[in-house]
């Protein structure tokens, strides 16, 4: 056990029937193979184990496991599961306010809209809901094009920004490839990766403004002269949880203003306290021409936004902009994320991040200094990236490795995604809700810390 880390009792996880009735009572191995046999593949295998119940910050499986939820879901139920807030929300909803046609507005939407434009910066004055990020991101490239009038795009090498056609051509990380020509005019800037970048100063630290530049340079060379917007993450958390630099997304709007640009900020899974900021651009204190918000919002229900200035939405308007969707300014979605935003702000949820966020890192850099397997430890706020290396030194990758911990770890009752395809870089990606307690984090760690010192190869120190 980590010093200081005190395990509370009735956090602990076992293989027991839990006391939480889960809403499905079936057979895994039968649903298993029917899933086999029935399920389409969309590029990722399923899990062991059938997920029949969530509750707060666990799941629950067909066997009766319970399990610590360290990634919110798919980085996604930031109050965590079930929260009964949310679940009036959506039940009152469902009731006598859930869709409607696309070009009515109902208060839930206008509501959502006053909350989150009021806490985001002036020039993040205006804002629509969609379902998904790629969506939204999707929505966001297209606002830029029209409202420049030019039509490349840029983005960063590792970026992840979803699956649609101008999202996945901004996306330098997995998914492209088999699929023919991807959107033309999207260009890419190298990953600000400062664990294994080849940019350094005589003293070895990362040079980041040499890089930007080198990159910059290959950008315009590559440009026909329609350079339109750059996308980017504050923390690109599918590369393996990878901070912006300091001072690196300011210089990156220098550089757009520079060449006429807009510069969107994909908020995705850093927006809304995650990290320790109510969105993780101001901790820079830059302001974005467009952000694009998803996941969090939603608290796991497909929630998206796209905030930008009232100019850009009065150019784009006049210029026939249109993204018009089935689920466009769905009352339902808009409630729950508009509770969210409530309850994150009442509740002092992301004063609560940043505290707990320190406990997280302090546990993970304890066991950085026991375990020489362990390369780097990234993050800011509840949001954290443990890579798993073969030497410190090469820093070769050690994928077999990081999945044996990651299995070891569920097997003890915690669930924290290895990023285990090798253009992920094989990192865990940490990302508990928002509302998890000291206890039950310091719980959490020790139970990862189990999982090191009982997995094979983990070199301790």
């Amino acid at each position: 056990m980590a010093p200081g880390i005190i395990a509370d009792d009735s956090a602990v996880i076992t293989s027991k029937k839990s006391e939480f009735s889960p809403l499905y009572s079936v057979n895994n191995e039968e649903l298993q193979a029917k899933a086999e046999k029935f399920l389409g593949y969309y590029g990722t295998k399923y899990s062991k184990d059938v997920i029949c119940g969530t509750k707060d910050l666990h799941v629950y499986t067909a066997s009766g496991r319970k399990v610590l939820d360290f990634t919110s879901g798919q980085m996604s139920c930031l109050l965590g599961h079930g929260h009964p807030e949310i679940v009036k929300v959506i039940a009152d909803h469902a009731a006598s306010l859930d869709h409607l046609f696309s070009g009515m507005i109902s208060p839930p939407v206008i509501s959502l809209a006053e909350r989150l434009c009021n806490l985001l910066p002036q020039g993040l004055d205006t804002a629509f809901f969609l379902s998904t990020g790629g969506e939204s991101n999707e929505a966001a490239i297209k606002m830029a094009k029209i409202f420049t009038g030019k039509f490349e795009i840029v983005g960063l090498g590792a970026s992840w920004h979803g699956v649609t056609a101008q999202a996945l051509g901004t996306q330098y990380h997995y998914g492209r490839k088999g699929q023919g020509p991807l959107m033309p005019g999207m260009l890419m800037l190298p990953q600000p990766n400062a664990y294994r970048s080849v940019f350094r100063r005589a003293d070895g630290s990362y040079d980041w403004e040499a890089e930007m530049e080198y990159g910059w340079r290959l950008i315009d060379m590559q440009s026909c002269g329609s350079l339109a917007a750059c996308i980017v993450e504050c923390i690109q958390s599918s590369a393996g949880m990878h901070v912006l630099p300091p001072g690196y997304l300011a210089a990156l709007k220098k550089q757009c203003e520079k060449r006429g640009m807009l510069l969107i900020v994909d908020e995705a899974q850093t927006g809304v306290g995650r990290c320790g900021d109510i969105m993780a651009i101001a901790h820079e204190g830059v302001t974005p021409d467009i952000l694009t918000l998803s996941k969090t919002l939603g608290n796991g229900l497909p929630l998206s936004a796209v905030v930008t200035s009232t100019e850009i939405r009065d150019v784009c308007a006049e210029r026939d902009y249109c993204f018009f969707t089935t689920h466009v300014n769905d009352p339902l979605p808009a409630a729950v994320g508009d509770k969210v935003l409530e309850i994150v702000v009442r509740d002092g949820l992301v004063e609560h991040s940043r505290a707990m966020g320190k406990v997280l890192h302090e546990g993970l850099l304890s066991l950085k200094e026991k375990y020489g397997c362990i390369g780097d430890v990234r993050g800011r706020g509840l949001m954290a990236g443990v890579e798993i290396v073969e030497d410190r030194e090469t820093k070769t990758p050690a994928l077999p490795l990081g999945k044996a911990i990651g299995d070891r770890a569920y097997e003890l009752g915690l669930w924290a995604n290895l990023s285990s395809h090798p253009s992920f870089g094989g990192a865990f990606r940490i990302a508990p809700p928002i509302t998890i307690t000291k206890e039950q984090l310091l719980c959490g760690l020790q139970i990862l810390e189990e999982a090191f010192a009982s997995t094979p190869g983990t070199m301790p120190l």
